[in-house]
C-alpha cells in the first residue's frame, strides 16, 4: 500500500508537470545552465536540467568565506546541520536525517572511518577545492549503502597538462593559537600534468567546560598531502592517479572521579585511486576505476603513574574495482556500471577481523524529450554476502516551463546496510558494567555469559533472522526560477525510513546492568520545504538567503500518542496527564526552522570585498528531561540562536591578497549543549599566487 501511495504522489507531480507543459516557450536561458554537476548522474549535467535537488558551493565562495575546514563550510548551507558526536567530530544532518545516512566523497571516491556512524568533516581541508556538489535525497541507485539521505562530493582542482607552472601559498592565523598553512603547485609538460597540494593545521583547541583538566576540544595538529598525476596517452585515452595522505595527532584526557588520565589519539588515513578513461568512439566511453583506502585510529590513556589505563584501535580497509560505460544516443546517455566492494575492520571489542563483501551493478538512462523534458531512470542491485541484498530504483522528471522557470520531481529508494559495529561489536564497560553486542555475535556471546553465571535473566529476543538494512523512500518536488536580478529555487521533500536500527536490552547481568544488542525497530519520517533565493542589486552587490522548514518524527511514537499510551508529568502539580499529538515535538536534535542571509559587496576602486553571513537555528531538544522516553513540548530545549560571520578580502598588486575575518562575531556560546560552537574567532590570512 505504501508503494502505491508513493506512486500516486509521483503521478500527481507528473500530471502537474504535464499541465504546465502546455505553455509554448523557449529553453531555459539562464546563467544557471552554465553550472555543471557530475554527482547526480556521474555524467556532466547542467544543474538546470537535472531532476534532482542539488546545490553547488563554488571554490570562489569558499575562498571568500575565509573558512578552512569542511565542517565550517557545510554549516553555512541551507538545510545542512553539522551535528557533533561524542568523539568531538561533526557530521552532516540532511533533510532531517542523521549523519550516518549521508555519503561523503572526495573526487567521487567514498571516505571511511566513521565514529558511531559519523564521519568527521573537520579532517577535510578546503584550500584546494574547486567546488562541492551536494545531491539531496536518496541516491542509492548510483552509490549504494550510506547514500540514503544524500551525497556530498568534494571535487578538488583538476590536473591539466598545460605547459606552465602555477601555484599558491597561503597562511592563516586565528584565535586559539590556530595556524593553517597550505600550498599547491601545478606543472604540465607535453602529455603529463602534475599537481601537489599540502596543508598543515595546528590549534590549541578550546574549552567551554567547567573542568580545568579536560578541554572541550583538546589541542591537535594534522597534515594533508595530495599528489595528482594526469597522463594523456592519446586523444582518446588518459590516466588519472590521485592520492591523499592524512595524519592527525591530538591530546587525549579523561577524568574518572578524582583520577586523571592522559594520553594521545592518532589518525592515519590514505586514499588512492587510478582512473583510466577510454573514449572508444565519439559516442562510447569506458572508465576503469580502482580505489583503495585505509583509515586507522589509535588512542591510549595512562594513569598518573604513567601506567597504561586504557587503549583502543580501529583499522578499516576498503577496496573497490569498478567499470563504467557511458553511451550517447543523440542527446540521451545510457550509463552502466559493475563493481565489487571488499571491506574489512579490525578494532578493539571485535573478537576477529570483520568482513563486508558485495558485488553490484547499476544502470541509468538520461532521456531528453525535445527541448523541455528530461527523464532520469536508474537502478542499482547490490548482492551482499553478510545481509539482505538490495535493489534501489530511482526516477526523476525535469520540465523547462519557460525562459524563467523549470520544475523537477523525483522518487527514489535508499538503504543503509548495518555497519560492522552493529554486527560484530563485543564491548563491556569496565567501570559501569553494561555490555553491547553486535547482532551477529549476540546469541553466541550471550550463551557464554550465561554459562559463566553472569546473566540474571534474558528478554527472549530471537537472533535467527538476519539484521535487515535500513531502507527509505524519498520524494522531492521543486523548481528553479530566474528573472532579471532575482533567482529562487525551492524543494518540498518527504522521507520515510523503515527498519531503523536501534539498541534494545536483551538481558540483565547479575551486577544489575543490561546487555544490549541491535535490532530493526522503528519507522521514522521527515518532511519539509527548502527555499533559496538570490537578488543581485548590481554587479557589485548581491543578497542571498535560505530557509528550511522541517518536521521529523518517529511513527511509532505518533501511533502511541494517538492511542493515548504516552503521559507526561506536570512539573508544578506533579500530576500525570495524557499527551496530545500536538505535544510531540519530534526527533532529537532537529530544529523546525533554520535560515541564513548572506551579503556580498565589492568595492572595485580599492579592490576590496565584504562578505557577511548570518545564520539562525530554532530551538531543539537533546534530552528527555521529563522521563517519558519521548521529546515533547514539556521537555527542556536548547534555545534558538544566531551566528554571524564576517570576512573582508583585499587584493594587492603582484598577486598578493589579504583576508581579515571573524566567526561568531557576537561570541554566542552554550557550554552545556553546543560543544561545536567555540565562541568568537578572529583570523587573518595572506595569500600569494604565482
Amino acid at each position: 500500500m505504501q508503494f502505491k501511495k508513493y506512486i500516486g504522489i509521483l503521478f500527481f507531480n507528473f500530471c502537474s508537470l504535464l499541465l504546465v507543459a502546455q505553455v509554448e516557450t523557449d529553453s531555459l536561458k539562464t546563467s544557471h545552465l552554465k553550472e555543471v554537476i557530475v554527482t547526480g548522474t556521474r555524467t556532466e549535467r547542467s544543474v538546470a536540467t537535472l531532476p534532482l535537488p542539488t546545490q553547488i558551493i563554488t571554490g570562489e565562495s569558499i575562498r571568500k568565506s575565509g573558512l578552512s575546514r569542511l565542517n565550517e563550510i557545510i554549516q553555512e548551507q541551507t538545510g545542512l546541520i553539522t551535528v557533533p558526536d561524542f568523539g568531538g567530530g561533526e557530521g552532516i544532518q540532511m533533510q532531517g536525517l542523521d549523519a550516518a545516512y549521508v555519503m561523503v566523497l572526495i573526487d567521487g571516491q567514498p571516505l571511511f572511518g566513521r565514529s558511531a556512524g559519523t564521519l568527521d568533516l573537520s579532517r577535510i581541508s578546503v584550500n584546494n577545492i574547486e567546488k562541492i556538489e551536494i545531491v539531496k535525497g536518496a541516491s542509492s541507485s548510483l552509490y549504494g549503502s550510506e547514500a540514503l539521505a544524500g551525497v556530498v562530493n568534494i571535487i578538488t582542482k583538476k590536473t591539466t597538462t598545460k605547459e606552465q607552472l602555477k601555484g599558491n601559498i597561503n597562511y592563516k592565523l586565528a584565535t586559539f593559537n590556530t595556524h593553517d598553512i597550505s600550498t599547491s603547485f601545478e606543472f604540465g609538460k607535453k602529455k603529463i600534468g602534475f599537481e601537489l597540494f599540502g596543508n598543515y593545521f595546528k590549534t590549541n583547541g578550546y574549552n567551554l567546560s567547567e573542568s580545568n583538566f579536560v578541554q572541550t576540544v583538546e589541542p591537535y595538529s594534522n597534515f594533508t598531502i595530495q599528489p595528482k598525476v594526469k597522463i594523456n596517452f592519446s586523444d582518446k585515452v588518459n590516466l588519472l592517479l590521485n592520492s591523499r595522505i592524512y595524519n592527525q595527532n591530538q591530546d587525549y584526557k579523561s577524568e574518572v572521579g578524582t583520577d586523571k588520565f592522559r594520553g594521545k589519539s592518532k589518525i592515519n588515513e590514505w586514499n588512492n585511486s587510478i582512473l583510466l578513461n577510454h573514449a572508444v568512439s565519439d559516442n562510447f566511453k569506458l572508465v576503469y576505476d580502482l580505489y583503495a583506502t585505509n583509515y586507522e585510529a589509535d588512542e591510549y590513556l595512562n594513569d598518573e603513574n604513567n601506567q597504561l589505563f586504557d587503549e583502543s584501535n580501529f583499522n578499516q580497509w576498503f577496496y573497490r574495482p569498478e567499470i563504467r560505460s557511458h553511451y550517447k544516443l543523440g542527446k540521451n546517455t545510457l550509463t552502466t556500471g559493475i563493481g565489487v566492494n571488499y571491506e574489512t575492520l579490525e578494532r578493539t571489542y571485535f573478537e576477529e577481523k570483520a568482513n563486508l563483501n558485495s558485488e553490484y551493478l547499476f544502470g541509468q538512462f538520461e532521456w531528453f524529450l525535445k527541448e523541455k523534458w528530461n527523464v532520469l531512470v536508474g537502478f542499482r542491485y547490490d548482492n551482499h554476502h553478510q545481509y539482505q541484498s538490495q535493489f534501489s530504483p530511482k526516477i526523476g522528471l525535469n520540465y523547462k516551463w519557460n525562459d524563467n522557470l523549470s520544475l523537477k520531481t523525483s522518487l527514489g529508494y535508499g538503504y543503509k546496510a548495518p555497519d560492522l559495529r552493529q554486527l560484530y561489536f563485543d564491548f563491556t564497560n569496565s567501570s559501569v558494567g553494561y555490555t553491547v553486542l553486535g547482532y551477529n555475535v549476540a546469541a553466541e556471546k550471550l550463551a557464554e555469559l550465561q554459562s559463566q553465571g553472569q546473566i540474571l535473566f534474558t528478554n527472549g529476543y530471537d537472533f535467527s533472522n538476519p539484521l535487515k538494512p535500513e531502507s527509505s523512500i524519498n520524494i522531492n518536488f521543486g523548481g528553479y526560477y530566474k528573472k532579471n536580478k532575482l533567482s529562487v529555487d525551492y524543494n518540498f521533500f518527504y522521507n520515510t525510513i523503515e527498519n531503523l536500527i536501534d539498541t534494545r536490552a536483551i538481558a540483565q547481568r547479575t551486577n544489575g546492568q543490561n546487555v544490549f544488542s541491535y535490532f530493526n525497530i522503528d519507522k521514522i519520517f521527515t518532511y519539509g520545504l527548502e527555499l533559496n533565493g538570490t537578488y543581485k542589486i548590481n554587479s557589485n552587490f548581491s543578497i542571498s538567503s535560505g530557509y528550511q522548514y522541517l518536521i521529523a518524527k518517529d511513527q511509532t511514537i505518533v501511533d502511541k500518542i494517538e492511542r493515548g499510551e504516552i503521559f507526561a508529568r506536570d512539573p508544578i502539580t506533579l500530576s500525570s496527564f495524557r499527551l496530545k499529538p500536538s505535544d510531540y515535538f519530534g526527533l532529537y536534535n532537529r530544529s523546525k526552522h533554520t535560515a541564513n542571509i548572506k551579503l556580498n559587496y565589492l568595492i572595485p576602486s580599492i579592490e576590496t570585498s565584504i562578505n557577511a553571513r548570518v545564520f539562525y537555528r530554532s530551538k531543539y531538544g537533546i534530552f528527555d528531561s521529563n522521563n517519558n522516553a519521548i521529546l515533547d513540548k514539556y521537555d527542556d530545549f536548547v534555545k534558538g540562536y544566531f551566528l554571524t560571520n564576517l570576512t573582508i578580502n583585499k587584493d594587492f598588486k603582484y598577486r598578493f591578497s589579504v583576508q581579515f575575518g571573524v566567526n561568531n562575531l557576537f561570541d554566542y556560546k552554550d557550554e552545556n549543549n553546543i560543544p561545536n560552537v567555540s565562541g568568537r574567532q578572529l583570523y587573518t590570512r595572506i595569500q600569494y599566487q604565482f
